[in-house]
């Protein structure tokens, strides 16, 4: 599922993501993208996760031959750049530092675990077969993401914050330490099996 398209960088695609009007965030984009890479799920396309980026799969329509192109052209750039970031298991949240939104980064991460790498992991399906011990670690990133829920709902607005912060940073390397096992242990290996079957 790679193609051998460049990114235009994350300022010009968010530019880009704008002017379709899409509601997903670029930071969403990227962990659906990382996750749908790392899916089971064979028989998943990168034109059925752009598709899912829009309500209803209603992606925007495009009027010329040349639109289109640079469409799909930009979006396999980013694909290609998360790609590289799993084959080098170095998918991570986002930075973030004490003088951020605390509660706009917890509700960013939530929804950069759930709507991002988890919906992309399970790339459509409502069952799919994996070893217990990798269900066991989605179940944990799940959890993970409700946590930043409840961390958001916990900030006090104009006030120091130390605490949460802290957590929101215990949190990030659980999920960091959560992803690249998913990547090391169940990724990698299968990347190297379908590596070996085509040589």
């Amino acid at each position: 599922m790679k193609s051998e398209n460049t990114y235009i960088g994350d300022e010009k695609f968010t530019k880009f993501l704008e002017h379709y009007n899409c509601p997903t965030p670029l930071d969403v984009v990227k962990m659906r993208f990382a996750g749908s890479i790392c899916s089971p799920n064979t028989a998943l396309r990168p034109t059925d996760i752009i598709s899912s980026l829009w309500p209803n799969n209603q992606s925007p329509r495009l009027e010329t031959k040349k639109e289109a192109e640079l469409f799909f052209k930009f979006f396999m750039g980013l694909w290609d750049e998360m790609f590289n970031c799993v084959t080098a298991n170095s998918v991570n949240l986002p930075n973030i530092s004490s003088s951020s939104d605390l509660q706009i980064e917890c509700q960013k991460r939530h929804a950069i675990l759930e709507f991002g790498f988890i919906e992309g992991f399970w790339g459509g399906l409502a069952d799919i077969k994996i070893p217990a011990y990798i269900a066991e670690v989605l179940d944990s990133l799940s959890q993970l993401a409700e946590t930043y829920h409840t961390l958001s709902a916990k900030i006090a607005p104009q006030k120091e914050n130390k605490n949460i912060f802290k957590a929101i940073i215990e949190c990030d390397k659980m999920v960091d330490k959560s992803l690249h096992f998913i990547i090391a242990n169940y990724v990698l290996p299968h990347m190297e099996e379908l590596k070996h079957t085509i040589n």
